[in-house]
């Protein structure tokens, strides 16, 4: 019996944030019988359904995931690693490692900033991130003084207005980096994606979710593989 058809007395919602780890998590859903039946670039629903009655989607701002999934508005999701960082993953069971969505955490600067030597003689940087907590922790780690500016978009702004020494950002392909005559300097940590789920309902929604975790750990091995 696949999992889509087994018993939807105690229904589920999935968080998910859109673009990229919702295109990566929907075969892995797949996999698990649950096809979601709606598009949320097209949809203007938040909550989408899927052909399994029990099971809905829950489309949020990606740092919102754990938050939602920790205080139960939903039971499980799909959230990277950076931003699982930040929250604290404080009332999440992470279980598997999806490897998807996988990018890197970075600083860049300038073109021509040179940061070796700001960073060798104890300058203190103004580093612009929406990820405070991982550039505090990375920076302190190095002894390195920095001045943090919370910002939420347009990273790479920062210092091509003089805002920022550098900056602490995700980083992809690097393309947008180097559109703006910006450079990666250093590499702080891979990404990618994990499953979260609430602690309370996995155990009281244990027969649901058990075999969907188990699914999503076997397809995300698959693919791995594969890649």
């Amino acid at each position: 019996m696949s999992i889509a058809t087994q018993s939807t007395d105690s229904g589920l919602i999935l968080a998910l944030s859109k673009g990229r780890i919702f295109e990566d998590t929907l075969p892995l859903l797949e996999a698990a019988g649950i096809v979601v039946t709606e598009n949320p670039e097209t949809s203007r629903k938040l909550i989408l359904a899927t052909n399994d009655p029990g099971v809905r989607v829950l489309i949020v701002r990606a740092s919102d995931v754990p938050t939602y999934v920790q205080y139960g508005a939903a039971d499980f999701g799909v959230a990277g690693k950076d931003v699982l960082l930040e929250h604290g993953g404080e009332g999440l069971y992470q279980p598997v490692d999806l490897n998807i969505a996988c990018c890197r955490m970075s600083v860049a600067v300038n073109a021509g900033f040179d940061y070796e030597t700001a960073v060798r003689q104890g300058a203190r940087l103004r580093v612009a991130t929406k990820f405070t907590h991982t550039a505090r922790e990375h920076f302190a780690s190095k002894g390195v003084h920095v001045d943090l500016i919370k910002l939420y978009g347009s990273m790479e702004l920062a210092p091509l207005v003089g805002l920022s020494d550098a900056i602490v950002d995700v980083v992809s392909t690097g393309n947008t980096l180097r559109a703006n005559n910006l450079v990666e300097v250093e590499k702080i940590m891979e990404i990618s994606s994990r499953l979260v789920v609430n602690q309370a309902a996995l155990k009281l929604k244990r027969a649901r979710l058990q075999p969907i975790i188990e699914a999503f750990e076997k397809a995300s091995a698959l693919q791995t593989k594969q890649g």
